[in-house]
């Protein structure tokens, strides 16, 4: 297949009279594409290794972690893909590379922003170029000729920061914008290089830092406080940029500039739940935007003056005990600019979420974190989504979907293929704190709480069980499933389910975010919430009888929400916790506050859009 220059400047999000399409059999399996589908595996963690090349070759930039040669040893590669990104092979890079660079639409050459920091750069495909630069900053890379060379350099900032994002050019104006990270004379600040020459010169704006996180409740001690950092900026329609920042608040920051970079709003908080994540805005070839992040909420911070084990930079919030929130991602769209948003779907579930040697596996050589934040899109013909994400080679990937999926009006699960679409981890005490030795980095060991029990009335196949089995070994014992749904503000849910004799019943929330099975607190942030409790009643309703299935039926909309079990009575449930954003989320978890084996079953769920009621 071949695509020309005109390809790339799509992908940029420039202007463009249009380009030419790959292969017949390559749009086909394309079109086929609608919900998430698994295609490879990033080499280095995601953010900034992906670039789309004039004749349609996609490269993912990376490196080869060798033990054993004279030490450790770090080659760098590229995984490349000519079919669109439905397949890619290896290439391993001989010579220097500056790892992925985006081609300018001025001047044709390729260019990207690296820090050289006093630190060895050994763990980055670009570790030869940035040896080749004297002084620590920031410095624009250049080639004429691609990714591979030959290079010049020029400082584009006197201060180190990681920098997560590739430069952005404007569609509106010769302007070059890079998101920086740095920190000046106090806490870590958002900002951007701006270049008006093509990226010869730079220049500097910063933002005021967000705040620190506060102890107080549900917390117990700081969070790592990482004030604000890795901040994506997209163009607007009307010319202005959008920031969105990662925060150690429960959600990003946002800010806005009116004359494409100069000048900034403060940072506040934005409507997207996330907390130490990273977040990625996208502007797609019809206009939309597309936002990838964490929706989800970690679990309260312990006290952790009486937490055994954590250093006193981590006691501070300098840095982290354990990330409790990195193993859901998800996406969302906009047609308006992002003043109205849907979707805030699933894109993906960490494969290693219920492991028991989670902070071990897979060793820590390539990367400490074992998360699905961070991500990078590019977008490929028909429209489709290419997303690199994800931290660790177990847990990283490469995926393809088509963004029209995120608008579904519907959605079931009668648990025919399994818990592949729930999360239902607990926690196992583990080593606190980042990395000891060989034994993992800011993470619990896990193990499948909720679980897949054979049906009670003996027919061939299973139910869910959400219970309570006391260990000792687990920091929280209660039992919890999550299940995401396409977010609307009219909606309904159906579940049918069965409390066994002796059930101590069941917490049933309606939220607008991932909240982790076993969360404590989840019922004080939830929009609605069922208690159902050891005599069958549903909020004090008489509604469950021993060991008979019942159908329970949620109904809501913007205003108001109410349920009913069968055909008896409709009862209001009352709002707890506002939201922006609308319901995503139906979070079940034991009532249990001792051993309860037989829990409460559900053997169906299922979800649709609703019209608003009158």
């Amino acid at each position: 297949m071949r695509w020309t220059i005109t390809t790339l400047l799509v992908l940029a999000g420039l202007p463009t009279l249009g380009f030419a399409q790959p292969d017949p059999e390559t749009l086909k399996t394309l079109r086929r594409i609608y919900a998430p589908q698994v295609v490879g595996v990033p080499p280095e963690n995601a953010c900034r290794g992906l670039m789309v090349l004039p004749g349609g070759e996609i490269r993912h930039y990376g490196f080869r972690h060798e033990a054993g040669k004279k030490g450790d040893a770090y080659q760098p590669i590229y995984i490349s893909s000519r079919d669109g990104g439905l397949s890619w092979r290896e290439v391993t890079v001989e010579g220097a590379t500056a790892g992925a660079m985006v081609r300018s639409p001025w001047s044709g050459d390729y260019l990207t922003v690296l820090c050289k920091t006093g630190r060895p750069s050994h763990e980055t495909a670009a570790a030869s170029v940035l040896q080749s630069i004297d002084g620590v900053g920031l410095f624009a890379v250049r080639s004429l000729q691609g990714p591979q060379g030959p290079f010049t350099h020029s400082r584009a900032g006197v201060h180190t920061g990681f920098t997560a994002r590739l430069p952005l050019p404007l569609r509106e104006r010769h302007r070059w914008v890079q998101p920086i990270q740095c920190r000046v004379d106090g806490p870590m600040q958002p900002g951007v290089l701006l270049s008006d020459d093509d990226g010869a010169t730079w220049r500097e704006v910063l933002l005021p830092s967000p705040p620190p996180h506060r102890v107080e409740w549900p917390h117990e001690g700081v969070r790592w406080q990482n004030y604000g950092c890795e901040p994506t900026v997209v163009e607007l329609s009307d010319g202005r940029l959008w920031m969105l920042i990662r925060t150690s608040q429960d959600c990003h920051y946002e800010a806005f500039s009116a004359d494409r970079g100069e000048s900034w709003t403060a940072p506040a908080p934005s409507r997207f739940y996330a907390t130490i994540t990273m977040p990625l805005l996208f502007r797609m070839r019809d206009g939309r935007l597309l936002v990838v992040w964490n929706n989800s909420t970690s679990l309260p911070e312990l006290n952790h003056d009486t937490q055994p084990g954590l250093n006193r930079s981590e006691r501070e919030g300098g840095s982290e005990d354990f990330f409790t929130n990195r193993d859901v991602l998800h996406a969302a769209v906009s047609t308006d600019d992002g003043r109205t948003w849907r979707g805030f779907r699933e894109l993906y579930l960490n494969e290693r979420r219920n492991d028991v040697d989670f902070r071990t596996s897979g060793g820590n050589a390539e990367s400490l974190d074992k998360s699905i934040h961070q991500s990078q899109a590019l977008e490929l013909p028909e429209g489709k989504i290419l997303l690199a994400f994800g931290q660790h080679v177990a847990c990283r990937r490469l995926i393809i979907f088509d963004p029209n999926w995120l608008l579904e009006d519907q959605r079931e699960d009668n648990f025919a293929f399994g818990l592949g679409g729930w999360s239902v981890q607990q926690y196992l005490k583990s080593v606190a704190g980042n990395l000891r030795g060989v034994s993992g980095h800011c993470a619990y060991n896990r193990r499948a709480g909720a679980s897949l029990v054979p049906h009670p009335d003996g027919l061939p196949r299973e139910v869910l069980q959400v219970a309570r089995h006391p260990d000792p070994r687990l920091v929280y014992e209660v039992e919890g499933a999550v299940w995401n749904l396409p977010c609307w503000p009219c909606g309904s849910l159906k579940l049918r389910l069965r409390m066994p004799k002796g059930s101590q019943g069941m917490q049933l929330c309606l939220v607008d975010r991932w909240f982790n099975p076993v969360d404590p607190v989840v019922s004080h942030f939830a929009q609605r919430v069922l208690h159902l409790d050891a005599a069958g009643r549903i909020n004090d309703v008489p509604c469950l009888q021993p060991d008979a299935w019942a159908e329970l039926e949620i109904r809501w909309d913007k205003e108001k929400a109410r349920f009913r079990v069968g055909n008896d009575a409709w009862h209001e449930l009352p709002g707890i916790f506002p939201t922006r954003n609308g319901i995503s989320y139906l979070h079940l978890q034991s009532a249990a506050t001792e051993a309860d084996p037989v829990g409460v079953l559900i053997e169906s769920v299922a979800a649709a859009a609703a019209e608003e009621s009158s």
